[in-house]
């Protein structure tokens, strides 16, 4: 049974140590002297290639009010016990979280990759002031750099092309038979920022310019059923979509938190709740009357956040009025009441 079946706890070192087997020139596997060629590392790796989105928890010795959470030192690696509690905090510094902090592997990847260009200084020192403080072997090999230039591909491999393809095929299909098609709310409205922006069929990364056009068929009778979540209907063939139908889009791969955010913002404006069931152009009236704008709906302005936030969207930096606007009024004719 894997140590992490049931508490995915790991040190914030090893999370380095992913990027730096991932860039290594030479197969650091069971080199003894790098943390990255462990068994432990290896095992993580594997594991996070067969599931991205396993919860992490970031431990180490730390001490102080944050010692509920310090593992102990039988996960250390050569060097002091002081060398290695420094560099897991001054890993997690740069990843700007605390001590127990629980978060998805692919979000952790995504958001270290992000924020540490380097582990120079790190995990290792220019400046050895004596034995205890050597550092790790590979901190000056530039496997950890190499390994950030390859991206978090070279840990979390993309969605294969042809899985995208045949999901475009089988959910097209499934979306020509009619019925009540299920679809979170905010994507109606991303449906007319792409209008806007001129996107039209065929659309490879998702559904919503075909499903449009359905919808401004003469006499369309589709019902959609406002619902949570990443829904087949329209992001089946997203390569932002995981294995387990969740949206992983953005910097750090948390899009379906803002994306949950967005949904809601969409419901509370047009007095509506996930369940609900109504005529799809009925839908995109009520969407132009009560959401003349997208600024502080589905672009989260209130609140600024910093580059590296997993509230961070990439919508918010859109120019207002823009291709929202702009197809909100180039559609509204089009599905008056007939």
């Amino acid at each position: 049974m894997s140590v992490w079946e049931h508490g995915k706890s790991i040190r914030p070192y090893q999370l380095a140590c992913l990027v730096c087997r991932a860039g290594s020139v030479d197969d650091c596997a069971g080199d003894d002297a790098a943390p990255c060629g462990s068994a432990r590392v290896a095992q993580l790796a594997e594991l996070i290639r067969d599931n991205p989105d396993m919860p992490l928890t970031l431990c180490c010795n730390v001490g102080d009010v944050c010692a509920y959470q310090d593992p102990g030192p039988a996960e250390d690696t050569a060097g002091s016990a002081e060398f290695n509690a420094k560099r897991d905090l001054d890993i997690l510094q740069w990843l700007d979280l605390a001590p127990g902090s629980t978060l998805p592997a692919r979000i952790l990847i995504r958001r270290l990759l992000l924020r540490m260009e380097t582990v120079r200084g790190v995990c290792g020192y220019d400046d050895v002031t004596a034995p205890a403080w050597e550092g790790c072997p590979k901190a000056d090999s530039g496997d950890y750099e190499r390994g950030r230039e390859l991206g978090v591909e070279a840990i979390i491999p993309p969605r294969p092309e042809d899985e995208m393809v045949a999901d475009k095929q089988q959910s097209m299909a499934a979306l020509e038979k009619g019925g009540v098609i299920p679809i979170r709310p905010h994507i109606v409205v991303c449906s007319v920022c792409q209008y806007g922006n001129d996107v039209r069929p065929p659309f490879a990364a998702d559904n919503l310019p075909e499903w449009l056009q359905m919808v401004l068929e003469p006499g369309c009778e589709l019902q959609v059923e406002l619902v949570p979540g990443a829904d087949w209907a329209m992001c089946a063939p997203c390569p932002s979509r995981s294995q387990e139908g969740c949206c992983v889009c953005g910097k750090t791969g948390s899009g379906g938190l803002y994306n949950v955010v967005k949904d809601l913002n969409v419901l509370k404006a047009l007095g509506l709740t996930f369940g609900t069931v109504m005529n799809a152009r009925e839908m995109y009236r009520l969407i132009f009357e009560r959401i003349p704008t997208t600024n502080g709906v589905c672009a989260l302005t209130a609140i600024g956040v910093p580059e590296h936030s997993i509230w961070k969207d990439g919508c918010s930096s859109m120019t207002f009025p823009g291709p929202y606007e702009k197809g909100r009024e180039e559609l509204m004719d089009r599905v008056k009441d007939e």
